[in-house]
């Protein structure tokens, strides 16, 4: 490297450095300081979100349910409820079904599990071996279970409370039946971004609504599901996962009333979008800047090189005895003058240094 590109580069080094010093650095420590600012506070958005998102639509189901539970038990102390006689029963249970309409099917069981009454009109059938049965008769204020109706065929979900006499004995079940639709409508239709939905499961993992119409009819088990497997288990409340996808996802649960589990998820990357934006404008941000750095540094290091390398040709001009090597730069108010005046009066003394040797070496002896 020549003795001009040694002093360009080392201009330039030095600019550079102090340019980043106190441009880039402190760019960077504000960047880094927000980001940490901004990483919590969408923390927080999110968490409020899918917390409140969660509270909403656990509060619908258990109103829901709440609601049902109110009218039947109001029912089951009618006497001709009480009675269990099926030919007094089947006018009231058609009434539940034609004021409460989104109920398919009011019945009456009999503690041996045999069906009394029906709003129907079909034939008797035996409900011995139904959980909401035998959850009431086991001594239970409410029972429910999801399950595929045997009248409909669909997936149904199924409210009982006991009937009993009036002198507190029980004397048998009374249910109803409904279409999942009426429970899950509002929770298959909330959506969150693109990629968020939520889903409810029964307290065994299968699916009591789901945005998908092919996994809540077939009531897929959905226990292995990071999420529900984690609420289960453990009762988190949520959890950051990679899917079958391979892509992130954030999940938040929680348990209703009756204790099943509901689920809202979406893509962690979606739900930090604007967290990775901020990152990336800021990205972008540094990086002109540093551009920006380096290209002033190459025009100020230029400014300074050129200068300085004429005096020092200069001062290696005078250092050969040439004494009638022209400074520049002595105009100059800078360090750059300064030193453009020491090289003028080391060449001046230099020479008048050299003129009193040359006069006193030609003096005779």
């Amino acid at each position: 490297m020549t003795e001009e590109r040694k002093i360009r580069f080392g201009i330039f080094h030095r600019v550079l450095l102090t340019m980043v010093l106190v441009a880039v650095l402190p760019l960077v420590a504000v960047w880094y300081a927000n980001s940490l600012i901004s990483s919590e506070t969408l923390g927080q958005r999110v968490n409020e979100r899918f917390t409140e998102g969660l509270a909403h639509l656990t509060y619908h189901v258990d109103s829901w349910v709440e609601m049902n539970r109110r009218m039947l038990e109001q029912n089951a102390r009618l006497p001709d409820i009480q009675s269990m006689d099926a030919r007094k029963q089947p006018p009231i249970l058609k009434l539940i079904t034609d004021i409460y309409d989104w109920n398919y099917l009011a019945f009456t069981v009999a503690t041996d599990g045999q069906n009394i009454g029906r709003s129907d009109g079909k034939k008797p059938r035996f409900y011995g071996d139904r959980v909401y049965v035998k959850q009431v008769l086991d001594g239970a204020d409410l029972g429910r279970q999801v399950l595929i109706g045997k009248t409909s065929g669909k997936p149904a979900l199924v409210l009982s409370v006991p009937v009993r006499k009036s002198t507190e004995e029980l004397a048998g079940v009374l249910a109803i039946a409904m279409g999942i639709t009426e429970v899950s409508e509002r929770i298959t239709s909330t959506r969150i971004g693109n990629t968020g939905f939520a889903f409810l499961v029964d307290e065994s993992g299968k699916i009591i609504a789901h945005p998908s119409e092919e996994l809540t009819n077939s009531r897929q088990d959905m226990s292995g599901d990071p999420a529900v497997a984690a609420a289960l288990g453990n009762d988190s409340k949520s959890l950051v996962f990679t899917d079958a996808r391979g892509r992130s996802v954030i999940a938040y649960m929680s348990r209703t009333a009756q204790g099943w589990l509901m689920v809202m998820q979406q893509d962690y990357e979606e739900a930090y979008e604007s967290l990775r934006e901020t990152n990336l404008y800021a990205l972008i941000l540094l990086v002109v800047t540093v551009v920006l750095v380096i290209i002033v540094a190459l025009i100020f290091s230029r400014r300074l090189s050129q200068p300085i390398l004429r005096l020092t040709q200069a001062a290696d001009a005078i250092s050969r005895g040439r004494m009638d090597t022209e400074i520049e730069g002595t105009e100059r108010a800078d360090e750059i003058g300064l030193l453009a005046a020491a090289i003028v009066r080391l060449r001046n003394s230099t020479r008048l240094a050299l003129e009193r040797l040359t006069r006193k070496s030609r003096k005779p002896d």
